[in-house]
């Protein structure tokens, strides 16, 4: 791991040398429809402010599809009201027994999309004007299917937590930058993806079976030899929870939904013909992020009961590697920070205590639980779906 963050962080480095020399030409006449979809589940606090928002973005050629999936408050009515009050707004109201999740909900959607490409909101989504004329220009190249923009929490401020998520997020975009630098397997997270049509159509669009429809439709595009860029200067925000039992739902669902894909692609990952050598190394490090919880609790546990029974064993050498993993990650998040956020020197060392303590605390469980259902028991389709309209509360 560590010597693949080294990699990383030379490719980086290179990358930005590379644009600085040699600026990147962009087609200006590469002006494709994009059909934006937005799907809804109860979400009358935010939709409303979300559809005006993104009605001001400077792209002529756009529609904007709102599908309401279930609601049981005044989602709907709302939906029909944009639809009347914006001709560029259109809305899909899927009937009470329609099979349920996003994944089925973009599905449906993409049967009245005109879009040569696809761009996906999450009902509480917030851009700047610009955000569709940086993207664009990332997705022309013939094997690009997708496109990613930066995510950022837009009320990082409110309590511990959603500062603590903030800087979760600038971690993920140094991730998301590396792997975008060496060609690896950058992933879509869901909100702010843009996505070839082509690109869709060649993978037989979103899978119904999943729970993270955009971890598992990034795996089956890389399978297929489709490369996702990843766009840092596009930026899309979106709330950050703001208690312990909204967030364990939410990482809970993207932990087992990552672990899952995995699982089920397993084969497919090792043996593609299309994948690159950079995307397949790419996925089989990263899943050491998810593998690395359980194997320190485990290591601690195993030797500790070694030693108090007197037998022969390794905590020390365990304790020094521990240690070392720690340093790394500091040293990491604290890159992260200095590069993606406006924070001050002092500000960055409380954040890396900070963030460690609560990335360590949260995710440790939450990986354990989450390794130890996939293992015992049957697949279920449990969405845990993130409430929106935080910030008002």
């Amino acid at each position: 791991m560590g010597l693949y963050l080294i990699f990383c962080y030379v490719f980086v480095k290179l990358q930005r040398r590379r644009a600085k020399k040699y600026p990147v030409v962009i087609n200006e006449n590469y002006k494709p429809f994009i059909s934006i979809l937005i799907p809804c589940h109860n979400e009358e606090n935010v939709i409303e402010d979300t559809v005006k928002n993104i009605l001001r973005v400077d792209w002529e050629d756009y529609e904007i599809i709102l599908i309401d999936d279930r609601s049981e408050d005044s989602t709907p009515e709302i939906l029909k009201r944009l639809t009347e009050e914006y001709e560029k707004v259109n809305c899909l109201i899927r009937d009470k027994s329609a099979f349920p999740g996003k994944s089925a909900v973009l599905n449906d959607a993409m049967k009245l999309a005109k879009g040569e490409a696809i761009l996906v909101f999450d009902a509480d989504a917030k851009i700047d004007p610009d955000f569709i004329k940086k993207m664009v220009p990332k997705l022309e190249a013939p094997d690009v299917g997708a496109v990613q923009s930066r995510k950022m929490i837009i009320n990082a401020e409110q309590n511990f937590l959603t500062r603590c998520q903030y800087e979760e997020y600038a971690l993920d975009t140094h991730m998301q930058v590396s792997r975008d630098a060496v060609r690896g397997a950058v992933e879509l997270r869901g909100n702010g993806e843009l996505i070839k049509r082509r690109a869709l159509e060649d993978i037989g669009f979103w899978n119904n079976e999943t729970i993270t429809d955009d971890l598992d439709m990034s795996t089956r595009m890389h399978i297929r030899g489709w490369d996702i860029r990843y766009c840092l200067e596009a930026v899309v925000y979106e709330e950050g929870v703001l208690t312990y039992g909204a967030l364990i739902k939410q990482r809970r669902r993207w932990v087992e939904g990552s672990i899952r894909r995995y699982l089920e692609y397993m084969w497919d990952i090792l043996l593609s013909k299309d994948m690159s050598f950079r995307v397949t190394a790419d996925l089989i490090i990263y899943i050491t992020e998810f593998l690395l919880p359980f194997w320190v609790v485990s290591e601690i546990f195993i030797q500790a009961f070694r030693y108090v029974k007197g037998a022969d064993n390794t905590i020390l050498s365990s304790m020094i590697i521990i240690g070392c993993m720690a340093v790394l990650f500091a040293g990491m998040l604290f890159y992260s920070l200095r590069k993606y956020t406006n924070y001050s020197f002092w500000e960055k060392i409380r954040s890396i205590f900070a963030t460690t303590a609560y990335l360590i605390i949260f995710w440790t469980p939450v990986v354990l639980m989450m390794i130890l259902k996939i293992i015992f028991t049957e697949k279920t389709m449990d969405w845990g779906k993130t409430e929106h309209g935080v910030i008002a509360q």
